[in-house]
């Protein structure tokens, strides 16, 4: 039976299938898809784009102008050792933490397309790089879906954890390869800004409306699920699976949700039940992120030769040890106290504020850290610099 499932010419007709059932759907419910396709486009225009929009720029721009060089020389001596990667890969690593979805990716991917990461480092970096943001976490999980910037908090330094561990376990992927260290005297700029700025602003436009089409796509098609019955019948498959773990239907069409796409599964648990039960699940679909973000980052491996099972394997570890994490520090911090008072007190002001100015906060922290990183490589190449001149001169 299985041989015949993966068939080649069974999967087309699975697929042909499959397409046919969603045309016959579309056609079935054609104002409700109408509308679901609207609450895409207004998540794109309100969210999406203001928030992912100024990433893009930035990362192309740290690739085009050789800056992730740099910031590669003086960030070596902690990638390398921690994570088996270049120091380059520092930039895909701050900007995945900081941007959200799929900014780390798109930069790791820009690495490689420019030879300063290797396939095997690049694929390392994919696996734990690509992360929510503290906007997102913080403004919109934390104080708009469960009304707390504790939980926000705790979500977000669980999502940070569980993301560096996924990196230090995939430091052991592909050992044998050596790590490609950055060249001893970088380029500062190895194009002109004008060419460089150009082809950032043009590259992030298209990287956008690529995201944007997906995030429409799988709010139709989660919308058109839940109207044609097949994703109650799925949380009731997932229920038997799962019951051993208390999940209930409605758990199961929230986890469903949440594989399917992130933020919709997460809104969904607002009030839905027991706090210490909705944190977890919250806090893995955050680290899966969703096949939606999936998709959008396999748009930019398509034509690479990048392994994408990897990349797989290294978010479903992420969620899982989210969740992990969340729950045992659930249990050690009850959720009716403040997990940490002083660092609550020092978020309350940001997950008070509307997702706008949460946004115009986490850009503008991204730049100083960005400038904060660029000012000390090349601090450090300074000193490199003087220190080779010396020795070239006591051996002439």
């Amino acid at each position: 039976m299985l041989r015949i499932l993966t068939h080649p010419n069974c999967r087309s007709l699975v697929w042909a299938f499959a397409l046919l059932c969603t045309a016959g759907a579309l056609m079935a419910f054609p104002q409700q898809s109408t509308d679901a396709a609207r609450q895409g486009l207004t998540l794109c225009a309100n969210v999406i784009i203001p928030s992912l929009f100024p990433f893009f720029v930035l990362s192309s721009l740290v690739v085009e102008l050789g800056l992730a060089r740099y910031l590669g020389r003086a960030l070596e001596r902690f990638m390398a050792p921690l994570f088996r990667v270049g120091g380059v890969g520092a930039s895909a690593l701050v900007l995945g933490f900081v941007g959200g979805y799929p900014v780390g990716a798109r930069t790791a991917i820009g690495l490689y397309e420019k030879g300063l990461c290797s396939k095997t480092e690049t694929e390392r970096l994919l696996a734990f790089c690509n992360n929510s943001g503290p906007a997102f976490i913080l403004g919109v999980v934390g104080a708009g879906v469960f009304g707390s910037s504790a939980i926000g908090l705790l979500l977000y330094l669980t999502h940070m954890a569980a993301s560096l561990c996924v990196g230090l376990l995939f430091r052991f992927y592909g050992r044998s390869e050596p790590i490609r260290s950055c060249t001893c005297s970088p380029r500062f700029q190895t194009v002109r800004f004008s060419s460089a700025f150009t082809q950032s602003i043009t590259n992030a436009v298209s990287s956008v409306l690529n995201i944007c089409a997906f995030v429409v796509l799988f709010t139709v098609l989660i919308r058109l699920l839940f109207l044609c019955g097949i994703m109650n019948l799925l949380a009731q498959l997932t229920t038997a699976a799962l019951s051993p773990l208390g999940f209930d239907r409605l758990r199961a069409q929230q986890l469903l949700t949440g594989l399917l796409e992130m933020s919709s599964g997460v809104s969904s648990l607002s009030g839905s039940g027991p706090m210490a039960e909705q944190i977890p699940m919250a806090a893995f679909m955050l680290g899966w992120a969703g096949l939606s973000v999936h998709c959008q980052v396999l748009s930019f491996i398509a034509d690479s030769d990048l392994r994408v099972d990897t990349y797989f394997v290294g978010k479903l570890l992420h969620g899982t040890l989210s969740a992990l994490f969340t729950y045992l520090l659930a249990r050690f911090f009850p959720l009716s106290q403040p997990v940490s008072s002083y660092l609550t007190q020092q978020v309350n002001s940001l997950t008070a504020l509307d997702f706008e100015r949460a946004l115009t906060i986490c850009t503008v922290s991204a730049w100083l850290m960005w400038l904060l990183f660029l000012t000390a490589a090349v601090c450090a190449l300074g000193r490199r610099k003087k220190r080779c001149g010396k020795r070239h001169r006591s051996a002439v």
